[in-house]
């Protein structure tokens, strides 16, 4: 298995059981959330006991909870941040660029470099239905992985930026 880690903090964001679609010339990286159920909270075991018999009520028992919840973000533990006016993006990409730039290889900084202006348009021109997640460590200089609802869709699209992702194998 892979796993990709932020360059930048090490927190985990995505694996390989996530397929990806490379778009911007590479830049972000494409891949497609699902909601599902997730039970939290205790689970409740039939054993076959009757519990009229055993004194228990119907309102004793376990109370057990499902939440809706998308995989991506339950999984990699995402942390939603709020959002960006174009000012405060536009700042955060400049930053992004002079703390990744250097953890990258000669041709990949060349290649970050000459594209990420083209990927910066499209996520400009997307703003206003981006969400923001950081990872775990929910560190101020992580990479940020954006989520938008394509035209009609009920599951999230998110993007990632490809080089600021690091693969590791599990």
């Amino acid at each position: 298995m892979l796993v990709y880690q932020d360059l930048l903090t090490g927190d985990e964001l995505l694996s390989d059981s996530f397929p990806y679609k490379e778009i911007q010339n590479g830049i972000l990286w494409e891949v497609e959330g699902k909601f599902q159920w997730v039970v939290t909270g205790s689970v409740d075991i039939d054993i076959g006991a009757n519990p009229s018999a055993e004194g228990a009520g119907e309102e004793e028992g376990v109370d057990d909870q499902s939440v809706k919840v998308v995989d991506i973000v339950d999984t990699f533990r995402l942390q939603e941040q709020p959002p960006f006016d174009k000012r405060q993006f536009v700042v955060f990409i400049k930053k992004y660029i002079k703390l990744l730039t250097p953890k990258l290889d000669g041709e990949k900084a060349i290649e970050f470099k000459k594209n990420i202006e083209g990927a910066t348009k499209f996520l400009l021109s997307q703003l206003s239905d981006l969400q923001f997640f950081v990872g775990e460590s929910m560190n101020d200089d992580s990479t940020l992985v954006f989520a938008y609802y394509k035209d009609g869709a009920i599951n999230p699209t998110f993007l990632y930026f490809g080089h600021g992702l690091k693969e590791v194998k599990c």
